[in-house]
């Protein structure tokens, strides 16, 4: 029986070690690389320069236009947002009554008497919120898809380990072939649909995010 209980503890703890090594999830185009489709076979005979199974035409550059081709994103992202507002309420009312003297009535107890109330709600709210956000670097992307008016679907990774952590960056879009420049090479604020993620696993960003029983609570007991 110790030994069973002893196996599974050991079980849980590699199940929780290599979760805390996992790959962060992402959101970008899937997937995230492709191999280039095999070409049409060509009736033309191969030469010593000329080669059908891999040549374009002479007037054909080197930029990515098939799925498999690759394409070097320029990575210039500076955004900045600010909001405020404020706002404010006040409401005040009063009422008051009294009783008149009654004669040849009953309730003469209640002569006399005098009812007065006032009320005041005031209210006063104010909020503020700024973000910017830098993200600058370049990252070579694969075209997974050639879509039907002849844009492409790009998406890429990069990885790299630092010590104990790994960095994650990652983009995907839809690129306008005429917008690339000659030396294959496109802006990032030209790619439509830009996802861009750049996340890191290891000990470093996990001591930044708030343990599960900590959420757990916080979630039942927000004040």
């Amino acid at each position: 029986m110790i030994n069973r209980t002893l196996t599974a503890l050991l079980a849980l703890l590699a199940a929780v070690l290599a979760g805390c090594q996992s790959v962060p999830p992402t959101n970008v185009h899937q997937p995230m690389t492709a191999r280039p489709t095999p070409r049409a076979e060509n009736p033309y005979a191969n030469g010593s320069i000329f080669n059908a199974g891999s040549a374009r035409p002479l007037f054909e550059d080197r930029r990515a236009r098939y799925v498999g081709d690759t394409l070097t994103i320029s990575i210039v992202e500076n955004t900045s947002a600010s909001t405020s507002s404020s706002s404010s309420a006040n409401r005040t009312s009063s009422i008051s009554a009294s009783v008149p003297t009654i004669t040849g009535l009953p309730g003469r107890n209640f002569q006399g008497m005098g009812l007065s109330a006032e009320t005041e709600n005031d209210f006063a709210g104010k909020g503020a919120a700024a973000a910017k956000n830098v993200f600058t670097g370049a990252i070579t992307v694969t075209v997974i898809e050639v879509l039907e008016n002849g844009n492409l679907l790009v998406s890429g990774e990069k990885q790299v380990a630092i010590g104990h952590g790994q960095e994650y960056i990652r983009l995907s879009g839809v690129v306008n072939p005429s917008f690339i420049a000659a030396d294959n090479t496109i802006a990032s604020s030209r790619v439509a649909d830009a996802r861009v993620e750049y996340k890191e696993s290891g000990y470093i960003s996990e001591a930044q995010v708030m343990g599960w029983l900590a959420r757990f609570f916080l979630s039942f007991l927000p004040f």
